[in-house]
């Protein structure tokens, strides 16, 4: 064990413990299956906000993306440029309207009974199509949340990878089983308050170590001036940075296309459906964009900072975060910023498990196999399911791919799936069941199949010609079908309604 590894295990057991204490508390209040999947839509803005982000952002935040601006420089930033954009424009377009529109649509607790009710489905084939999506995409994006936590477990206490994999599964199980969304959403907002220090505390730590801004600058003009072109991107070899290449419109508009994603993610769309009242949705974005801006900023100095600070370059460039905190940081204080991490892993993994769940028990059980169900029955399907889909992510984990490979493929398999949809049905008041069905089918196919082909070579990511197809499929086949018979917008779908 080294060093850091008595205070980091003291923190973490310590951590865990206040995580399952809070799901013991809202055990008692979970009553019904609303209680469950939606907290009874009782959050108030800064939860939403601070819940949202941090379900949103997992692992990839203190991982990935600074393992990747570690690797390529200033031009790796493009990703967190479209997500910064994408939050904002989500939260100030979709939120409200989805908020009023889910309770109008017969009180709808997930994604699939609103598109049932919004486009009068009498045949549940959306439900259906919808859930199943949201089960292959979210065991596959709660996989990654497992890896980054046995990242952290390998490189902190040298813990083998399937052991680490088990205790981070076991550990996000626990809570979300006994108290479902609320103490989800109370445990994520805990979690990302501590990844907000530990991504604003760190950098201005190691800076001020380096010697400032200006030696971080000349540090990286050494190993590599490509390192701060925002238009190229370096080559890491594993010891060393070369020029690379210089980034075309096809790199850019990958990264930018990220924030098309947010449209689609139904874990972090679900806090938008269990804010308290539309009104609420103004300070709550608010939050929300401060945090995306100032924690990307901060993952982006760690990136550029590990370049500089390590004479000998990491083998794992998806680990300078955690190696910054081992080499420069008293390791109490360690201990506390290195539970960021498993903070960002697991308040993506907990949130994932309860919209899977809601999948499996709201959609498919109640939907298609029980549907006199009580309200006691359902709240321990809902439970069960959490379990069952953690299994399946675990077994996916065990396949040992990247921490941000995964997170792509999950992120534009929901943006594009369900983007264009969602965007459509709260704009769109003729939108048809026809229209909704083609963009759900196309979005998601079209995103299996350009990850599995890349058909025209670009390299261009999945999630832009997927939401481009998803929103055309929906305009052509839109006239294929009949109008709801109910209106749906006007200037009502950006207030509270206090019936459905």
């Amino acid at each position: 064990m080294t060093e850091l590894s008595v205070p980091a295990l003291t923190t973490f057991v310590v951590y865990f413990a206040i995580l399952i204490m809070i799901g013991i508390w809202v055990y008692a209040r979970t009553r019904t299956l609303q209680d469950f999947l939606l907290g009874g839509r009782g959050l108030n803005s800064p939860t939403a906000a601070l819940s949202a982000q941090a379900s949103d952002m997992s692992g990839w935040l203190l991982l990935g993306f600074p393992g990747a601006v570690y690797a390529a420089g200033l031009g790796a930033t493009w990703i967190a440029i479209g997500l910064a954009i994408g939050t904002y424009l989500n939260w100030r377009f979709v939120a409200p309207r989805l908020r009023t529109y889910t309770q109008r649509a017969n009180d709808a607790l997930t994604l699939s009974a609103y598109f049932d009710e919004r486009f009068e489905d009498r045949t549940r084939l959306l439900r259906l199509l919808s859930a199943l999506v949201i089960l292959v995409f979210f065991s596959v994006y709660v996989s990654a949340q497992l890896v980054a936590g046995a990242i952290l477990f390998r490189e902190v206490f040298g813990a083998d990878e399937t052991v680490a994999i088990t205790v981070s599964a076991l550990a996000i199980v626990g809570y979300a089983f006994l108290g479902g969304f609320l103490a989800v959403a109370f445990n994520d907002t805990i979690q990302g308050t501590l990844m907000w220090v530990a991504l604003v505390t760190l950098p201005l730590v190691t800076i001020a170590t380096v010697g400032g801004l200006t030696a971080v600058t000349d540090g990286l003009q050494e190993r590599s001036p490509v390192l701060l072109a925002w238009f190229a991107e370096a080559e890491f070899l594993g010891d060393a940075w070369t020029a690379g290449e210089r980034l075309g419109w096809v790199a850019i508009a990958s990264g930018v296309a990220w924030g098309l994603g947010y449209f689609g993610q139904p874990h972090i769309l679900a806090r938008f459906m269990g804010i308290r009242t539309a009104e609420l949705v103004t300070p709550a974005r608010r939050i929300a964009v401060f945090w995306v801006v100032t924690t990307l900023g901060g993952a982006t100095l760690v990136g550029l900072v590990g370049v500089v600070h390590f004479v000998e370059p990491l083998g794992d460039p998806e680990a300078v975060f955690i190696a910054l905190i081992q080499d420069m940081v008293n390791p109490w204080v360690g201990g506390i910023l290195l539970a960021a991490v498993l903070a960002a892993a697991m308040s993506t993994a907990d949130s994932q498990l309860i919209v899977a769940s809601s999948a499996l028990t709201e959609d498919l059980y109640r939907g298609f196999v029980r549907r006199e169900a009580s309200q006691t029955e359902l709240v321990w399907t809902g439970r069960l399911t959490v379990v069952l889909v953690a299994a399946v992510a675990f077994v996916l984990a065990l396949g040992g791919r990247g921490v941000l490979e995964i997170v792509e493929y999950a992120w534009a398999g929901f943006g594009a799936t369900f983007g264009p949809v969602i965007i459509a049905s709260l704009y769109w008041p003729r939108m048809t069941r026809a229209g909704a069905v083609a963009g759900i089918v196309v979005g998601a196919l079209t995103v299996v199949v350009w990850e599995a082909t890349d058909p025209f070579g670009w390299g261009l990511y999945s999630l832009l010609p997927a939401f481009v197809a998803s929103a055309s499929a929906i305009a052509a086949c839109n006239p294929l079908g009949r109008p709801p018979d109910r209106t749906w917008t006007g200037p009502a779908g950006d207030r509270e309604v206090t019936s459905p």
